[in-house]
Protein backbone atom coordinates (compact mmCIF):
# COMPACT_ATOMS: atom_id res chain seq x y z
CA UNK A 1 0.00 0.00 0.00
CA UNK A 2 1.02 3.59 -0.62
CA UNK A 3 0.05 6.50 1.33
CA UNK A 4 0.49 10.37 0.65
CA UNK A 5 -0.36 13.40 2.77
CA UNK A 6 -2.89 15.04 0.33
CA UNK A 7 -4.17 17.87 2.52
CA UNK A 8 -4.76 19.28 6.13
CA UNK A 9 -8.39 20.31 6.33
CA UNK A 10 -8.80 23.46 8.91
CA UNK A 11 -12.46 25.10 9.51
CA UNK A 12 -12.40 29.08 9.69
CA UNK A 13 -14.91 31.45 10.53
CA UNK A 14 -13.91 33.31 7.61
CA UNK A 15 -13.14 31.85 4.77
CA UNK A 16 -11.88 35.31 2.70
CA UNK A 17 -9.37 36.35 5.73
CA UNK A 18 -7.81 33.11 5.86
CA UNK A 19 -7.48 32.71 1.63
CA UNK A 20 -5.83 36.03 1.87
CA UNK A 21 -3.07 35.45 5.06
CA UNK A 22 -2.35 31.96 2.94
CA UNK A 23 -2.11 33.55 -0.69
CA UNK A 24 -0.35 36.51 0.94
CA UNK A 25 2.61 33.74 2.45
CA UNK A 26 2.94 32.53 -0.78
CA UNK A 27 0.28 29.52 -1.21
CA UNK A 28 -1.22 29.19 -4.69
CA UNK A 29 -5.27 29.36 -4.40
CA UNK A 30 -5.79 26.23 -6.55
CA UNK A 31 -9.83 26.61 -6.32
CA UNK A 32 -12.57 27.75 -4.44
CA UNK A 33 -16.15 25.43 -3.99
CA UNK A 34 -19.53 24.50 -2.58
CA UNK A 35 -20.43 20.69 -0.92
CA UNK A 36 -23.40 19.40 -0.05
CA UNK A 37 -25.66 16.63 -0.97
CA UNK A 38 -25.91 12.67 0.08
CA UNK A 39 -22.08 12.81 -0.60
CA UNK A 40 -20.68 15.33 1.32
CA UNK A 41 -23.22 14.28 4.55
CA UNK A 42 -21.60 10.14 4.09
CA UNK A 43 -18.02 11.71 3.79
CA UNK A 44 -17.92 14.19 6.50
CA UNK A 45 -20.55 12.61 8.80
CA UNK A 46 -23.11 15.14 9.33
CA UNK A 47 -26.31 15.87 7.97
CA UNK A 48 -27.24 18.46 5.75
CA UNK A 49 -23.38 19.00 5.50
CA UNK A 50 -23.16 22.55 3.51
CA UNK A 51 -19.68 24.40 3.56
CA UNK A 52 -17.50 26.67 0.89
CA UNK A 53 -14.02 25.17 0.54
CA UNK A 54 -11.25 26.60 -0.71
CA UNK A 55 -7.70 24.59 -2.09
CA UNK A 56 -4.18 25.90 -1.29
CA UNK A 57 -0.90 24.37 -2.84
CA UNK A 58 2.89 25.47 -1.14
CA UNK A 59 4.72 26.86 -3.74
CA UNK A 60 6.76 23.45 -4.25
CA UNK A 61 3.77 21.37 -4.71
CA UNK A 62 4.35 19.41 -1.74
CA UNK A 63 1.74 20.45 0.70
CA UNK A 64 -2.22 21.28 0.45
CA UNK A 65 -4.76 22.61 3.07
CA UNK A 66 -8.41 22.87 2.42
CA UNK A 67 -9.86 25.72 4.00
CA UNK A 68 -13.88 25.59 4.69
CA UNK A 69 -16.35 27.44 6.13
CA UNK A 70 -19.71 25.83 7.07
CA UNK A 71 -23.42 27.49 5.44
CA UNK A 72 -24.99 23.96 7.80
CA UNK A 73 -24.70 23.33 10.16
CA UNK A 74 -23.91 26.44 11.68
CA UNK A 75 -19.94 26.61 12.62
CA UNK A 76 -19.29 26.13 16.38
CA UNK A 77 -16.93 28.75 17.98
CA UNK A 78 -14.61 26.96 20.30
CA UNK A 79 -11.57 28.35 22.41
CA UNK A 80 -8.05 28.27 20.14
CA UNK A 81 -6.23 25.61 20.45
CA UNK A 82 -3.59 25.59 22.87
CA UNK A 83 0.02 24.15 22.40
CA UNK A 84 -0.08 21.87 25.57
CA UNK A 85 -3.79 20.42 24.41
CA UNK A 86 -4.67 17.15 22.92
CA UNK A 87 -5.74 17.09 18.82
CA UNK A 88 -5.07 18.75 15.70
CA UNK A 89 -2.30 21.39 17.02
CA UNK A 90 -0.96 23.44 14.27
CA UNK A 91 0.43 23.90 10.45
CA UNK A 92 4.13 24.23 10.28
CA UNK A 93 5.99 25.91 7.41
CA UNK A 94 9.54 25.81 6.69
CA UNK A 95 10.63 29.23 4.95
CA UNK A 96 13.91 30.75 3.90
CA UNK A 97 13.29 34.65 5.32
CA UNK A 98 11.37 34.10 8.95
CA UNK A 99 11.46 38.02 8.81
CA UNK A 100 9.35 38.12 6.01
CA UNK A 101 7.07 35.68 7.12
CA UNK A 102 6.37 37.43 10.55
CA UNK A 103 5.92 40.60 8.41
CA UNK A 104 3.52 39.15 6.08
CA UNK A 105 1.60 37.39 9.18
CA UNK A 106 1.79 41.16 11.01
CA UNK A 107 0.04 42.88 8.48
CA UNK A 108 -2.96 40.32 8.92
CA UNK A 109 -2.66 40.87 12.99
CA UNK A 110 -0.70 38.03 13.76
CA UNK A 111 2.10 38.05 16.23
CA UNK A 112 4.24 35.20 17.67
CA UNK A 113 2.86 33.99 20.54
CA UNK A 114 6.41 34.88 22.96
CA UNK A 115 9.13 35.25 20.17
CA UNK A 116 11.54 33.66 18.07
CA UNK A 117 13.72 30.66 19.32
CA UNK A 118 16.77 28.74 18.32
CA UNK A 119 16.34 25.10 18.03
CA UNK A 120 19.63 23.81 18.75
CA UNK A 121 21.38 25.94 16.16
CA UNK A 122 19.39 23.78 13.43
CA UNK A 123 16.49 26.28 12.75
CA UNK A 124 15.00 29.74 14.03
CA UNK A 125 11.46 29.22 14.93
CA UNK A 126 7.88 30.63 16.12
CA UNK A 127 4.11 30.02 16.58
CA UNK A 128 2.02 32.77 15.61
CA UNK A 129 -1.96 32.86 16.04
CA UNK A 130 -3.09 32.78 12.16
CA UNK A 131 -7.17 33.74 11.37
CA UNK A 132 -9.46 31.71 13.51
CA UNK A 133 -7.10 31.51 15.86
CA UNK A 134 -5.54 28.63 13.74
CA UNK A 135 -1.83 27.99 15.53
CA UNK A 136 1.15 28.29 12.24
CA UNK A 137 4.63 27.38 12.70
CA UNK A 138 7.23 29.26 10.87
CA UNK A 139 10.43 27.49 10.61
CA UNK A 140 13.70 28.83 9.17
CA UNK A 141 17.37 26.59 9.05
CA UNK A 142 20.10 28.16 10.37
CA UNK A 143 23.27 27.86 8.54
CA UNK A 144 21.95 26.85 4.89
Amino acid sequence: MSIRLENVGIAVRDLDEAIAFFTDLGLTLLGRDTVQGEWADTAVGLDGNHADIAMLQTPDGAGRIELFQNRHPTMIETEPTLPHQIGMHRVAFEVDDLEQALAVAARHGCHPLRGVANYEGVYALTYVRGPSGIIVMFAQKLGA
